[in-house]
């Protein structure tokens, strides 16, 4: 069954720029391409955004949301566990990089991307600052006793690690155990905060 949603014009400008972006990075992607890639004239994509800062703007936010409906629906089947809540992190994050790969190499791209630009730099920062808030407080339930300085960059080490594991799985999947690395990542951070 379709999701209302994906009939929405906006919706299938932003679908079709996803996968022109896989095809051509956020860069080589043009707004025709696009256009092309959604059965529409170039005239109507307008219609909907103005420029193609808009339209990455806004895919920008849809990955964004995509991420956090995939945690969301993690963090209802999770125990009330540090275990199982920063596995939400690491499940949510593996799920994107198997599962939601456009999504992932997408996310990967708008980082590049706010080196130069602005507001998707913002938009970034204000995702990742999310990310860290969410752990730091999930670390101040289970572990309130833990070291300032631990709980300060615990956070940054997570999001870090888990990012980490987007770049070189897309760049050699073959050499690089998803399962291992995120088991690896899920003893490190509880025996950082156990310790």
């Amino acid at each position: 069954m379709k999701n209302r949603n994906e009939d929405r014009p906006e919706e299938k400008i932003l679908d079709a720029a996803l996968d022109v972006i896989i095809e051509k990075t956020i860069c080589g992607t043009r707004m025709h391409l696009i256009a092309d890639r959604a059965g529409m004239v170039q005239s109507n994509l307008h219609y909907y955004y103005k420029s193609k800062d808009d339209l990455m703007l806004a895919l920008q936010r849809k990955v964004l949301k995509r991420c956090l409906e995939i945690r969301d629906r993690l963090k209802v089947k999770a125990k009330k566990t540090l275990e199982d809540q920063i596995s939400v992190f690491i499940d949510q994050k593996k799920e994107f990089i198997l599962k939601e790969q456009k999504y992932d190499f997408a996310e990967l791209d708008f980082w590049v991307q706010g080196q130069i630009n602005p507001e998707i730099r913002k938009g970034f920062a204000e995702s990742f600052e999310g990310w860290r808030q969410e752990i730091g407080i999930i670390i101040d339930e289970y572990a309130p006793n833990l070291a300032k300085g631990k709980r300060e960059y615990l956070p940054y080490f997570i999001v870090s690690a888990l990012e980490g594991a987007s770049i070189q799985y897309l760049i050699d999947k073959d050499r690089f155990d998803l399962d291992d690395y995120f088991d690896f990542c899920r003893e490190v951070i509880l025996k950082i905060i156990k310790e």
